[in-house]
């Protein structure tokens, strides 16, 4: 038992001491699994049990200006991480092949550093849930929701741990723009509800997140190809099979929702309704697209 024990705190003190990033290994939550998996249990208890429990005999929370506050700092936020970024990649990374700078030049400090916000920001994006529970939308909570929004953050936090710069941050550039126009929609419906009736809106974002998968699949595909890219070909095992997931999600749904408009039939007093879908996998690909692109409502 005691060789087990040992050998347990030289593999953790390995992959949480040696390998991490010397520049952001003592910043906080970073390199602490144990702080990042302890918050995302409390999360899915409170979105799966806690909350249900405490709201049943509640009526909604009313967070209208919760969430204009809410909306409006994601914007800003995503912006900043935005335009800081692109400002780095113009300047100094290059499309295919972006090696991950160790040292603690400017810049790569610079970009370390929008990574750590990016990962601190996918945090607050637990809150999307959280409101979701208070205001008793659990129709919303999905298993694709809760399992997208814990998955970035425990995403986020590898790449914050080991990989702070380099080819992988182009991902969160081109998402941190998809959230500024997603979120900018938001506030939108909040202070001006007549807003939610514009389906074109929807139609539109949609379109720009199948562009930010499609580029993501690309764009990280193509170290595969790249021998001797100074960031590690490995990363794109692990984000290439959930992002060209992702992107079949979007477009299956995109094609059924506005290509292929489901056809119209008439009830038994002639009133001319939609086709019910019964297939429950579309329902589901369905639910979690319009929880990242419908309105807060």
């Amino acid at each position: 038992m005691a060789v087990l024990i040992r050998k347990l705190f030289v593999g953790y003190n390995f992959l949480f001491d040696e390998l991490v990033d010397t520049r952001t290994k003592e910043w906080p939550l970073v390199a602490k699994p144990y702080l990042v998996m302890s918050m995302l249990a409390l999360y899915l208890v409170f979105v799966f049990k806690w909350g249900p429990q405490w709201m049943k005999n509640r009526k909604p929370f009313n967070l209208e200006r919760t969430l204009i506050v809410y909306n409006a700092i994601q914007v800003v936020a995503c912006a900043y991480l935005f335009i800081a970024s692109v400002r780095i990649w113009i300047s100094k990374y290059k499309w295919i092949c972006e090696p991950l700078d160790p040292t603690n030049s400017e810049s790569a400090l610079a970009m370390a550093s929008l990574v750590y916000y990016y990962f601190l920001l996918k945090i607050v994006d637990l809150m999307d849930t959280i409101f979701f529970v208070l205001r008793k939308k659990f129709n919303q909570v999905s298993f694709l929701h809760v399992y997208h929004h814990a998955g970035m953050v425990m995403l986020t936090w590898g790449v914050a741990t080991y990989l702070p710069g380099g080819h992988g941050t182009m991902v969160g550039v081109i998402n941190t723009f998809v959230h500024v126009v997603m979120y900018s929609y938001y506030l939108l419906t909040v202070v001006y509800p007549s807003v939610k009736n514009s389906l074109w809106w929807k139609k539109y974002i949609t379109q720009l997140q199948i562009i930010q998968f499609f580029h993501n699949v690309v764009h990280m595909g193509s170290i595969i190809f790249v021998p001797t890219c100074g960031f590690p070909r490995w990363t794109a095992a692990l984000f290439l099979p959930q992002n060209t997931f992702m992107l079949i999600l979007f477009l299956d749904f995109y094609i059924k929702t506005y290509v292929r408009k489901p056809k119209a039939k008439k009830d038994e007093n002639g009133i001319v309704k939609k086709r019910e879908n019964n297939d429950i996998q579309q329902l589901v690909r369905a639910r979690y697209v319009e929880e990242r692109t419908a309105v807060r409502s």
